[in-house]
């Protein structure tokens, strides 16, 4: 088996997930209560028998920064290999600004020829999946090409998310379509990849494309140096609003897809110390996911809560997901709306409740669904009602909304922070 390590693109930003990322970067924004979107790349690593890995980060990086620390949770906390965070920098042949997937790995050639290991695994920090990356490696020995992408079958409405490949019989790639508006074929690009790595630093050194799927395959695909390894089973870009509500919400399934609880392949988190859910004698709780910490007095439906939210009585969350430590005050009601930290809800307050599902008028391609977004640290005061589609961006407080305890749907409230 050809030893291999890893590198993980964890820098960019995503206007798509609206408030979620103007205070983080997406591969640290939380999901399924306790976790980060990273934790799953990460976990993938070292299950997999992978302890070498680089994590390449740029927009808002702190949390990020703050989460990974040293990599302890993942036993990744070693002098030799571990976690390494590769930030830009200025200066020398390789500094500055990173502009894309490929660009980042460039400005980091001279941590790639330092690697020992003979293959590069590259992979994305925001994608949720449980994925065993030994066969993959085998298969990509196997094949004997330079480069091998990881795909799996999408539906035929989801194909123009992606990149699309067309393979021969001998799963040799052919053809290579970034986001098609339209196409016959079904097989998407995971992101998720394997480059021979003498093949990558001479790919990057003679390219200066900035993407690895739009710029830089399409040549190694028309010299025939592209293989692939169709991946069966659970994959989520949770990349929009949508995608990632929808993420969350799978969970709840009698039989979800995506295993959290499987023993041989543990998804391993920085785990905060909280003590355990607590439920108040009026407490009702029907088809959730609680996390520790979480103090429920009130009802909570169909929803996931995150470390140490509290649901005061005879307040109601439902369809949603609320992020640590957020309060819902007694009284208010929170229907299919997607709560980051820090946030109150005061009481007698209804966040996402109207029969108007007005697209948001800043964003009508992105939240026209019925979701409503609570930014980090925001308040929404006590007996406001804010219908769907609305945004409160990251710490807006009562004088964001002008004195008005109506706020109609597809409105945006306090300033974007991106």
């Amino acid at each position: 088996m050809a030893r291999a390590f890893a590198m993980i693109m964890a820098g960019a930003d995503n206007a798509d997930l609206s408030v979620l990322t103007e205070v983080r970067s997406e591969p640290a924004v939380p999901f399924a209560g306790k976790f980060r979107l990273i934790d799953f790349s990460l976990s993938n690593c070292v299950n997999s028998g992978i302890h070498n890995v680089a994590v390449l980060t740029q927009y808002r990086p702190r949390s990020l920064n703050d989460h990974i620390g040293i990599g302890k949770p993942w036993d990744l906390d070693r002098s030799s290999g571990g976690v390494r965070l590769l930030q830009p920098y200025r200066g020398g042949p390789y500094g500055d600004w990173q502009r894309g997937s490929a660009d980042a790995i460039r400005r980091n050639l001279d941590y790639v020829l330092q690697q020992r290991e003979e293959c590069v695994l590259i992979l994305s920090g925001k994608h949720i999946y449980l994925m065993d990356y030994r066969p993959f490696l085998a298969h990509h020995l196997e094949m004997g090409a330079p480069v091998t992408i990881a795909v799996r079958r999408v539906g035929r409405h989801e194909t123009h998310r992606f990149g699309i490949i067309s393979q021969d019989a001998d799963n040799r790639v052919i053809e290579f379509q970034e986001k098609p508006r339209r196409t016959q074929q079904n097989l998407a690009n995971m992101g998720v990849y394997i480059f021979r790595r003498d093949y990558l630093v001479e790919l990057l050194s003679s390219s200066s494309g900035d993407d690895i799927g739009q710029h830089v395959l399409p040549e190694p695909v028309a010299r025939g140096h592209v293989a692939s390894y169709t991946y069966p089973g659970y994959w989520a870009d949770a990349s929009t609003v949508q995608a990632y509500w929808d993420a969350n919400m799978s969970l709840l399934a009698e039989e979800p897809a995506l295993n959290l609880y499987a023993p041989e392949w543990i998804v391993h988190t920085r785990s905060e110390r909280r003590a355990p859910v607590k439920f108040g004698p009026a407490a009702a709780v029907n088809g959730a996911l609680l996390s520790n910490g979480c103090q429920i007095e009130g009802a909570v439906e169909h929803s996931v809560l995150s470390p140490g939210v509290q649901v005061g009585e005879g307040a109601l969350v439902r369809d949603s997901v609320i992020l640590n430590d957020s309060i819902i005050e007694p009284g208010a009601v929170v229907e299919r709306c997607v709560v980051d930290r820090q946030v109150r809800i005061c009481q007698d307050a209804r966040v996402g409740h109207s029969d108007d599902n007005s697209p948001n008028a800043d964003l009508s391609g992105r939240l026209n669904t019925g979701l409503t977004l609570v930014g980090k640290g925001s308040v929404v005061p006590a007996k406001t009602r804010l219908g769907r589609n609305v945004v409160v961006h990251p710490f807006s407080r009562a004088d964001a909304y002008n004195n008005s305890d109506i706020v109609e749907s597809g409105t945006s409230i306090g300033r974007n922070l991106r």
